[in-house]
């Protein structure tokens, strides 16, 4: 236990607290820009911020990874905010948790291993599309220094790791471009125009809404919305994290984090949150790598709003600006352009569909369920085709049937048998065939009482275990006539 809080915590204290502190800056903007999605004051983006990443650095399974308020939960608030108000969203947020505590309680997160490489693949190049397209009014058409600005932000970010390692370079750009920024009179945009910063602390409240199963009502679709978007980002964004550190993580104790993280911030004010993987990446490629990042980054945060709010609106956007392109490039996975080359084309399909789903919708969720099905779609299509192979031998009539037997595949294995056979000792052969569901049991039946309208005797042999026991269980047996053999 204590071996694995040092690893967690304190095994690399200097690299830590200096990602912690970059992701701390990045995050002002974006969490300003969510709340003005969400319709709410840019404060309550930033208080869930700062809850979310301190609460997670304790109770999350992935540590480095970096939790806070996001444009993907923003969006399904909305529609609650305008009908109901700021107290309902409060309520809404403590739910969440509570559902992603029991999600994480009953292991929610194998359904992991249900995600194809192709929906993963997909998911990554449409965060990195979406984090991209986010910075666009940020810079284009503001005015020729903004450009200046981004270009050398991106220089100090590739080329300084180059020369010198002992301080993020995000961090150099942004403390160094912002002095110049407050010394010159240059046309920039800053951090400022975004929203107001209130200098004060979140308080613990109680949402104030009644106690209702009408209240409930209202807040439980939004709540479970939330609930799965939230977990499904974050359990993908710790996926990314542990391909990219090369470490594992808990998934189902990252769900009861989360929502234990989301009761929270419902309590202090906040709006519901989860995994971001464009900071995550920012707090990787920073150097952070155990919780003492994520801890770094929600103080730090809180520090920036109360003690330095003066100097934090006047960051200039376009050093924010260039950080997320760089993001959002080190995101992209470029290998996939021969990935589409060489997968299978359904994969292909998979991949494009995924990335177009997301960036035309803008929710992560629906691209990556999209994808999700139509996998499963393609999967259920491609071993659906059975293959009935009609051989003699002396007396007997013998058809193997090779393939799997299910709801899918039971028209094709029905009609590839010749009916108009009478009088045959028929065998239907399973050796190299699984029966699956009680469609495939019901498509034996029919095979069966077809061939036996015609004076055949037929017989079922080698079903493996399994499918022999849900023959035996469900095919018509109490009907003589109809009576299956089964050895």
């Amino acid at each position: 236990m204590i071996e694995k809080i040092k690893r967690d915590w304190f095994s690399n204290i200097k690299g830590d607290i200096l990602a912690g502190i970059v992701v701390a800056l990045a995050l002002i903007p974006e969490a300003i820009a969510f709340s003005i999605i969400a319709g709410v004051d840019p404060m309550i983006g930033l208080y869930a911020s700062f809850t979310m990443a301190v609460v997670i650095s304790f109770t999350g399974g992935r540590p480095g990874m970096i939790s806070a308020a996001t444009g993907a939960m923003a969006l399904l608030m909305g529609p609650l905010v305008r009908n109901y108000g700021i107290e309902y969203l409060f309520a809404a947020t403590v739910l969440t948790g509570i559902i992603q505590i029991l999600f994480g309680v009953f292991k929610v997160a194998k359904v992991m291993k249900f995600i194809p490489r192709a929906v993963m693949i997909g998911f990554v190049n449409a965060l990195a599309i979406l984090i991209f397209m986010a910075q666009v009014p940020h810079f284009i058409g503001i005015s020729n220094m903004t450009y200046v600005f981004v270009a050398i932000t991106l220089l100090i970010v590739y080329l300084v790791p180059r020369f010198f390692k002992a301080i993020p370079a995000p961090l150099i750009a942004i403390v160094f471009l912002t002095i110049i920024a407050i010394f010159s009179d240059f046309e920039l945009r800053t951090v400022g125009d975004l929203g107001s910063i209130t200098q004060t602390l979140p308080s613990l409240l109680i949402p104030n809404v009644p106690f209702t199963f009408e209240t409930l009502a209202i807040i439980f679709p939004f709540s479970f919305a939330l609930a799965i978007v939230g977990l499904l980002e974050s359990l993908l964004t710790a996926s990314i994290v542990d391909d990219m550190t090369g470490t594992g993580s808990n998934k189902n104790q990252e769900a009861r984090g989360q929502g234990v993280a989301n009761i929270v911030t419902g309590f202090f004010g906040g709006m519901a949150g989860c995994a971001m993987i464009g900071q995550s990446v920012i707090n990787v490629k920073s150097g952070g790598r155990g919780r003492l990042s994520t801890f770094v980054a929600g103080t730090f945060l809180i520090f920036l709003i109360i003690v330095l709010g003066e100097l934090v609106v006047q960051i200039p956007m376009p050093v924010l600006v260039g950080i997320m392109i760089m993001v959002s490039i080190g995101t992209f996975d470029w290998g996939s352009f021969s990935y589409l080359r060489k997968a299978p084309i359904t994969d292909s399909i998979v991949l494009v569909a995924t990335v177009g789903i997301v960036v035309v919708t803008h929710d992560l969720s629906k691209g990556v369920i999209a994808g999700v099905i139509l996998s499963a779609i393609f999967f259920v299509a491609k071993i659906s085709t059975i293959k009935i192979r009609k051989r003699e031998e002396s007396d007997q009539m013998i058809f193997d049937v090779e393939g799997q037997l299910f709801f899918a595949s039971v028209d094709g294995f029905v009609d590839a048998f010749d009916f108009t056979v009478k009088n045959q000792q028929v065998i239907i052969d399973f050796s190299t065939s699984h029966v699956w569901d009680d469609s495939a049991v019901g498509a034996i039946d029919k095979v069966v009482l077809k061939f036996r309208e015609n004076d055949n005797q037929v017989t079922v042999k080698n079903l493996n275990a399994s499918s022999k026991k849900l023959v035996d269980k469900m095919a018509v047996f109490n009907d003589p006539k109809a009576k299956l053999s089964t050895h």
